[in-house]
């Protein structure tokens, strides 16, 4: 990164959520940011910092509160089409099964998006990325999985990519192709998972677009022996693992994510004992999706409780995607876990900071106020965190800062 003067914001109060840090929200109070070339130089009381800040930019916060920047760790973000009708039609009583066999569900925004291409796909998935920006994330994982073959697989990851390059926010993306069964392979789901494997991965692979694999592991999706081998062969051409697992049922989807040492279980409403105990053991974060929970009107919770007590990190992000859970909005995410999962405010923000950068295996350089962290920053005009969370339809967000650089003033 080019070098820039470094800055210093004063008179703020900031929620760290430093894992240092044991008071709530990680809370300093009386205390300065030193940001030098994109990362956090110093967290110093701030008569101190004053003192030994040798040049640069003093800006005054007047009092906000800073949180680190957010980090949406689960997105579908990237696909053409939407399915408004589709929904209409469920509310009305029509089953999935006759929506499907007409011609909705996956299989309808596979046809839209693999109809566009890589700068059409980028174009229309633009302004959910921007709103999802305007509420303050920085950092977001965006998946394939809606293209099913190679070609579409790979242009959704290069137009994932392609937004990266056009705005302020780091894209970190997932290979998904094991989402659904494509029409090419309706009868084989043997046939398409060795496809993956064989196939698509290593492309994926070869060409950089994917930092990770991801699993359908689920009933109508794809079998735990299946998973299998789709974690391995990521396994062996150097990608890390994380899965959609324990949606619907329990096939102890999240211990085979675990096994492979994945990055993130998500979803996991019916996750078991022996699934909590193997996240908690191998470090896997939980990432809980409520968005999808609240759009479906799913009755079965994740067990929250039980992730607590083994100290599960849990993280907490939107699932954007067309079918069950088209939500552009990480506060409103964050609303969601608390009022429906009973997450409290301060767990749905580390959620989206803290326990959300370990989802996408940045946990040493994202998601905290910290020497050494990347400089992104939110400011609050707010009285207490915890208001972040609270109310919707208001934006107390005043600034975005990306790698130390203001890129939004309100």
């Amino acid at each position: 990164m080019s070098s820039s003067p470094d800055t210093l914001w004063i008179n703020a109060r900031l929620a760290t959520f430093d894992a240092a840090n044991l008071a709530p929200y990680g809370a300093l109070d009386g205390h300065a940011l030193w940001l030098r070339d994109g990362r956090i130089h110093a967290v110093l009381p701030q008569g101190e910092a004053l003192a030994a800040f040798g040049g640069g930019e003093v800006r005054d916060a007047k009092g906000a509160w800073i949180t680190p920047g957010f980090i949406d760790c689960h997105t579908h973000l990237v696909y053409g089409g939407n399915r408004a009708a589709e929904w209409e039609k469920r509310l009305t009583g029509v089953p999935y099964q006759q929506i499907a066999a007409e011609g909705g569900g996956i299989i309808s925004t596979v046809r839209a998006t693999r109809g566009l291409d890589e700068d059409e796909l980028a174009l229309v998935s633009l302004p959910r990325l921007k709103a999802l920006m305007k509420e303050g994330v920085t950092t977001i994982e965006m998946k394939s999985g809606y293209g099913l073959t190679l070609a579409d697989e790979l242009k959704q990851l290069r137009a994932a990519r392609r937004l990266e390059a056009a705005l302020p926010v780091e894209v970190a993306t997932t290979l998904l192709s094991a989402h659904a069964l494509p029409p090419e392979f309706a009868s084989d789901a043997d046939g398409y998972i060795r496809h993956v494997c064989e196939v698509i991965i290593p492309a994926a692979a070869q060409e950089g677009l994917a930092e990770a694999v991801d699993v359908f592991c689920e009933g109508v999706g794809f079998s735990p022996a299946q998973t299998r081998q789709v974690f391995e062969a990521a396994r062996a051409h150097g990608l890390k693992v994380k899965g959609h697992v324990e949606q619907l049922s329990n096939l102890h989807g999240a211990a085979l994510v675990a096994e492979f040492g994945g990055l993130s279980a998500d979803h996991i409403e019916y996750l078991d004992d022996a699934g909590v105990a193997a996240l908690a053991a191998s470090g896997t974060v939980a990432v809980l999706l409520p968005g999808a929970y609240y759009f479906l009107r799913e009755t079965q919770k994740p067990p929250v409780e039980k992730l607590r007590a083994a100290k599960v990190a849990m993280a907490v992000s939107t699932d954007l995607n067309p079918g069950t859970s088209p939500f552009a909005s990480i506060r409103l995410a964050m609303n969601q876990a608390c009022v429906l999962f009973g997450l409290t405010p301060e767990e749905a923000l580390r959620g989206t900071t803290r326990h959300a950068a370990q989802a996408l295996g940045r946990g040493a350089t994202h998601g905290q106020l910290a020497a050494g962290f990347v400089a992104d920053l939110l400011l609050w005009d707010i009285d207490h965190p915890a208001e972040i969370v609270y109310g919707l339809g208001t934006n107390p967000l005043t600034r975005r800062v990306f790698r130390g650089v203001v890129q939004h003033e309100g």
